[in-house]
């Protein structure tokens, strides 16, 4: 008797709605008379019912933590200098990186406030003309430039902090960055101004880095392409006429188009893998806890990781070298073992057992399909041993996610008055009251769904140290123009994006995109790897090996700050 496949996850087909028709379903959900008649058709089309469904004993988890046995509390940093350089490629485009910078700034090639003058008149250049790259929400020259000149000093003094000094650096407005409010990527929050750094952005600052302001994303977090109306949507270095991805949509841009080497940004919802995948990047999402979750604007906790996009594995490492381990603000960060970059130099895979679950691996857009499928075969030449795996109930595992997220969003407005909500766009207020439509035991099942999933990830990870997948199932989509200006919900395009990093986040486990080709639309593709707890220097080490093996070309818009 043939088996049963356990694969779940179904397509949606929901309408594309925007301009008028957007107006008139968030005029329809805000009237008290026509809102009973509309939230439920909307939550029957989200398939949340699937939740309601489910049967189980679990009790609630609401926070996916994974407890080490004993405490780091003061662990040894990990040294800059002993992080493995990346191989340089013999052929094809290569992003100066984190190195390049400190080298040139040691041999007195430039300087680090030339340089802040260069990325400043780059980043004024890009948002010129009928496609503005739109990288950024906020930079204030004069307080790049103080950074940069004191850098300046230091090499001048030859007393430089290290890698990182001089070094630009771009930052999602979702942290904490003085002196810059953290407006989330709306016009809601455009007072709100921190009183302190955020703890990953203390530490880069500490090391020196150039802070560029505050990097472009998608409004308050929830587009998946990264579309923005207050702010302006930020485009594709590689081909303008698409979506960098989102939400950290500035991020990707800002990297992609050559005015940093790194950027820090935030996933909920792969947002730090999606717009990597799309624009060419590395892109790393720590276990829960790994990294300081503290100075980032609260809207997502339980799902939310911080973390760098960057132009190479190495510079992910660099990054996450400095920004990770435990932080006396941030409960979730205190029971983790010691932060080690352990391995990263091997060349070889081998005795690494990577899952491939084939109808989900398999469950992409054809082109993508074609790229992962020959990635998976690098990796497995590189020694690592393929094995096939199942995950039952990945369809539930999603519902449990997109609720959860979407109640953590929804809820971090309630401290703001009314009248804030109208400084939303059409597709976020809509979105916002459907969650607050959902009744409590939905979410506890949505938490149960969490506790079910955690089990089924740590019974798999007894046979195999990571998953692999495409990182989003279709390549960057093109830019929808009548959506610049008003908006676009488009939930069918938003369920797809997801399939494979929306189980990461709800469980909390480290997960990683890296480059393994390009669309036919000249966009990047990305391939991903879903780690135990704890096993970043692996998936780094992944990214390192298949840098050499995925072709790279020079985005169409691009400066080389350093030429």
């Amino acid at each position: 008797m043939e088996k049963k496949s356990v694969y779940d996850l179904r397509p949606v087909k929901l309408p594309h709605v925007t301009g008028g028709l957007l107006k008139l379903l968030d005029n329809l959900v805000r009237n008290p008379i026509t809102r009973p008649l509309v939230l439920p058709n909307l939550i029957a089309s989200a398939g949340f019912k699937r939740l309601d469904d489910l049967i189980t004993a679990d009790p609630p988890t609401l926070m996916p933590y994974h407890p080490f046995e004993t405490s780091a509390k003061n662990p040894a940093p990990v040294s800059l200098d002993k992080v493995p350089k990346l191989p340089r490629r013999k052929s094809g485009f290569a992003y100066r990186s984190i190195r390049d910078y400190a080298e040139a700034y040691r041999k007195g090639a430039i300087t680090p406030t030339e340089v802040a003058e260069r990325a400043l008149a780059a980043i004024e250049a890009s948002d010129k003309g009928d496609k503005p790259v739109r990288a950024f929400i906020a930079v204030y020259r004069e307080d790049v430039l103080k950074q940069a000149e004191a850098s300046t000093k230091r090499f001048k003094a030859k007393k430089p902090l290290g890698q990182f000094d001089g070094v630009p650096v771009a930052v999602k407005d979702e942290i904490d960055m003085l002196p810059y409010p953290t407006t989330i990527g709306t016009k809601a929050f455009a007072n709100h101004f921190p009183t302190r750094d955020a703890t990953i952005v203390a530490r880069l600052r500490t090391a020196g880095a150039t802070l560029l302001g505050k990097a472009n994303m998608a409004e308050y977090g929830l587009a998946t392409t990264g579309l923005n109306v207050p702010f302006g949507t930020a485009r594709n270095p590689h081909n303008l006429d698409h979506h960098t991805g989102g939400s950290s949509s500035g991020p990707a841009a800002a990297v992609a188009a050559g005015f940093c080497p790194v950027a820090l940004g935030a996933d909920g919802g792969g947002s730090i893998r999606m717009p990597s995948a799309h624009c060419g990047l590395v892109g790393l999402m720590s276990t829960k806890g790994r990294v300081s979750g503290f100075g980032a604007a609260p809207v997502d906790r339980s799902v939310g990781h911080l973390g760098p996009l960057a132009a190479t594995a190495e510079d992910a490492a660099l990054t996450y070298a400095v920004i990770a381990g435990v932080d006396p603000l941030d409960f979730d960060t205190v029971y983790q073992p010691p932060v080690t970059l352990d391995g990263l130099g091997n060349a070889s895979l081998a005795g690494v057992t990577l899952g491939v679950y084939p109808e989900w691996f398999n469950d992409a857009d054809p082109e993508v399909l074609s790229a992962a499928d020959a990635m998976r075969e690098h990796l497995k030449r590189l020694g690592a041993k393929i094995k096939e795996i199942e995950i039952p109930q990945l369809d539930v595992m999603y519902l449990a996610h997109a609720l959860t997220i979407v109640s953590e969003l929804a809820a971090s407005m309630h401290a703001l008055p009314k009248s804030a909500y109208d400084d939303l766009s059409p597709e976020i207020r809509i979105q916002f009251a459907l969650a607050n439509s959902l009744p409590a035991s939905l979410y506890v099942q949505a938490q149960r769904m969490r506790t079910r999933a955690l089990a089924i990830f740590d019974e798999l990870f007894q046979s195999v140290d990571a998953i692999i997948t495409p990182t989003v199932a279709i390549p960057a989509p093109a830019i929808n123009p009548a959506a610049l200006e008003s908006g676009e919900s488009n939930l069918s395009q938003v369920i797809t994006t997801l399939r494979f990093v929306a189980q990461a986040n709800l469980c909390g486990l480290p997960a990683i995109s890296f480059p393994m080709g390009f669309a036919a639309s000249g966009a990047p593709m990305g391939f991903q790897a879903i780690g135990k707890p704890w096993s970043e220097a692996l998936l780094l080490r992944m990214a390192y090996l298949a840098d050499g093996l995925a072709e790279h070309r020079q985005p169409k818009v691009y400066w080389d700050l350093l030429a």
